[in-house]
């Protein structure tokens, strides 16, 4: 019962202030609403659980107020995990799903990396971590957008 009540807490304060991001569940689904609402798709490959670049990533840019501030309105997030813990095994389809994206986008495997894609999936950059203030590295994903 606390973990319903814990859930519901936790949604109810993402849908009244807005502060959660929106990260699709698949990668189809982010394509369609990137076209949809004709905003270019920011693809991070993660190691969610064991990639100590990523964990920072996540936890000082996009978690930030900057950030899901300027998401909402620039982007469509999709996030291509590969976390090795069992505890944290993606379902088969995602795992291939995310594999198929590495191929075409991460071929050598680089974590993390951050892919800004055009709605029809052309690459118009790429980066990965950097350890600088959420300002500076939005201005940094924009950059690509010109």
């Amino acid at each position: 019962m606390r973990i319903h009540y814990f859930a519901f807490l936790v949604f109810a304060i993402c849908s009244v202030n807005g502060f959660c991001q929106e990260w699709q569940a698949n990668y189809a689904t982010a394509l369609a609403e990137a076209n949809e609402q004709n905003k270019p798709l920011l693809l991070v490959f993660s190691g969610s659980d064991w990639c100590a670049p990523c964990i920072k990533l996540d936890k000082e840019i996009w978690k930030s107020e900057e950030f899901i501030a300027n998401s909402k309105l620039n982007y469509i997030l999709y996030r291509a995990d590969f976390p090795r813990k069992k505890a944290n095994k993606l379902p088969k389809d995602l795992e291939k799903q995310n594999k198929a994206l590495a191929d075409s986008y991460n071929p050598n495997g680089h974590f993390p990396l951050v892919v800004i894609l055009s709605n029809k999936e052309k690459v118009l950059g790429q980066t990965g971590y950097k350890k600088v203030e959420p300002a500076a590295y939005i201005s940094h994903l924009n950059s690509f957008l010109k």
